[in-house]
């Protein structure tokens, strides 16, 4: 079910949240600590078919306790939605089919440059930084989220 994060909060209690960075070729995952302080890049999947692609996300959802997802909504920089955003909400949608999971999308705006700026910061080769940056968006997508969060 697609809701707001303030309803996700009451929806996915008891559990850890996951960041989904979802994008053509592949889908960043980052997982919270239970107390939803921390996000922490976890890997980084290859997209397959989608059934395929969502029995394993089902599978790691039941693995790491996952009671609520963030899914990253790359936004325009004038706020308007285009095809990316639309690829990445008929994901969730489908996704939807396969688990019950609540899930809201948080504004993903400059996350893969911000993190892509870190990486160069820390000199990391392109070839790492291609193994990374996905799972590093997820995480910087979730630790947004989990940031606003404790503010409410």
């Amino acid at each position: 079910m697609i809701t707001t994060l303030e309803e996700l909060i009451e929806k996915a209690k008891g559990g850890r949240l996951m960041g989904l960075d979802v994008g053509t070729k592949t889908v960043g995952l980052a997982l919270s600590d239970v107390t939803w302080m921390i996000a922490t890049p976890m890997e980084t999947l290859k997209r397959i078919k989608f059934t395929k692609d969502a029995l394993k996300l089902k599978s790691i959802f039941e693995a790491e306790n996952v009671t609520g997802l963030v899914i990253g909504l790359p936004i325009n920089m004038d706020g308007s939605e285009g095809p990316k955003c639309q690829s990445v909400r008929q994901f969730a949608e489908n996704l939807e089919e396969h688990t019950d999971i609540p899930m809201t999308f948080w504004d993903e705006r400059l996350s893969t440059v911000a993190v892509t700026r870190t990486l160069l910061e820390a000199d990391m080769s392109r070839a790492k930084r291609g193994e990374v940056v996905d799972k590093m968006a997820a995480s910087y997508i979730l630790q947004g989220a989990l940031d606003r969060l404790s503010m409410i």
